[in-house]
């Protein structure tokens, strides 16, 4: 295999040299991720290229394993258990992901929204809406929108059934070629997939914080071989390739054409002479996420009309408006309250606005600014 450096001239001829080069890659993206200045990563960086040299060759004589990293818990926007990997494991974290990312996104269906380049929560959220317009023939027809959710996904992922899943992509990525970097990755999807992130972890903060999270939010209360950390790189890649079955599974076996999904949320958008059909299929989807060793949310069922507003994403999308969730208004609300108050600066609402933009909120923003004593429309 060979590089081209862009005057046509060939480098990197041997497995070693390819290797260490795509390795710095990943650590030049790891060390842009949000962590620069933790300690962790400056110690990694002091020597970079004789830690760069070990673990490579780690990965090529198979020694490699993940190292211990730290958990605590977050509570906003809200409760939530957190794993950090070591600043090495994130490197190897961003190898595996740039090697098979590119193959598995061509594979996602185009309404798969989370954790994928030019996607994201504006996009699923105007998608939705497009779809509501669509449905409803430019509202002029009643639409009806079922929404489910995925019990404690992450901490409910079977590791085997998942492990299956990321090597049948890896083997149709590498038809017919197992080279040494299809024989590499596989070897990293089973360490990183099967590593036990409980054992020798260190927790952050105080015991207490853990006591308001409920069992099915910790992967400390999971059975053996179940569940995997929330945050980490593979994680986000992880959680797409194991529900594009059932991507495909609604979209091409039971044939639903507007449907969506973020990470476990996901919708299907019917007529109303399609309804009935609808909700027998609820019923399959419900078996089908049991073969997968996953099951909905009991609470978060919802079969409602379009008029009355679709909950998605932190927004609320009406036929023809979308309008931000009480999450969003309650934090903006809280924002212009410190600015006025003297706690935070004026810069600190700047994010909002800049969000409030993809919203239909020119009398929320109005309030808000005379709230404040300015002038909304300057």
């Amino acid at each position: 295999m060979k590089v081209s450096d862009g005057n046509n001239r060939e480098w990197l001829h041997d497995v070693e040299n390819r290797l260490l080069f795509e390795l710095y890659i990943a650590y030049l993206q790891a060390r842009a991720g949000g962590k620069r200045g933790t300690f962790d990563e400056h110690k990694f960086e002091v020597n970079e290229f004789e830690n760069l040299i070990n673990l490579r060759d780690s990965l090529i004589d198979k020694t490699y394993r993940p190292s211990r990293g730290t958990a605590h818990v977050i509570f906003k926007p809200v409760i939530r258990e957190i794993f950090a990997a070591s600043f090495r494991d994130r490197v190897v974290h961003h190898f595996i992901y740039n090697t098979v990312c590119d193959w598995w996104d061509r594979h996602f269906i185009y309404d798969s929204y989370s954790c994928r380049e030019n996607k994201g929560t504006d996009f699923g959220i105007k998608r939705l809406s497009r779809m509501l317009q669509s449905v409803t023939d430019n509202y002029k027809k009643e639409a009806w929108v079922i929404k489910l959710d995925v019990q404690g996904y992450f901490m409910s992922l079977p590791r085997k059934q998942l492990y299956r899943r990321a090597i049948w992509g890896l083997d149709r990525q590498f038809e017919n070629n197992h080279n040494w970097k299809y024989e590499l990755v596989k070897f990293l999807w089973a360490q990183t997939i099967f590593d036990d992130p409980c054992a020798g972890v260190r927790k952050k903060g105080w015991p207490e914080d853990w006591k308001d999270l409920p069992a099915s939010k910790s992967l400390f209360t999971q059975l053996p071989g179940v569940g995997i950390v929330i945050g980490n790189l593979t994680s986000q890649l992880l959680s797409n390739i194991y529900l594009d079955q059932l991507d495909r599974y609604i979209k091409y076996e039971l044939g639903w054409k507007y449907y969506g999904r973020y990470v476990d949320d996901f919708f299907i958008i019917v007529t109303e002479e399609q309804l009935p059909r609808a909700l027998e299929d609820v019923k399959r989807i419900e078996a089908f996420l049991g073969r997968l060793g996953l099951t909905l949310h009991p609470n978060k069922r919802k079969v409602q009309p379009a008029r009355n507003g679709v909950e998605f994403l932190g927004a609320v999308v009406y036929p023809g408006r979308v309008h931000p969730g009480k999450r969003i208004v309650k934090n903006a609300g809280m924002a212009f309250s410190e600015v006025v108050e003297g706690v935070k600066d004026v810069e600190s609402v700047v994010s909002y606005m800049g969000h409030m933009k993809h919203y239909n909120t020119q009398m929320l923003m109005t309030k808000l600014f005379d709230k404040a004593g300015w002038d909304y429309r300057s």
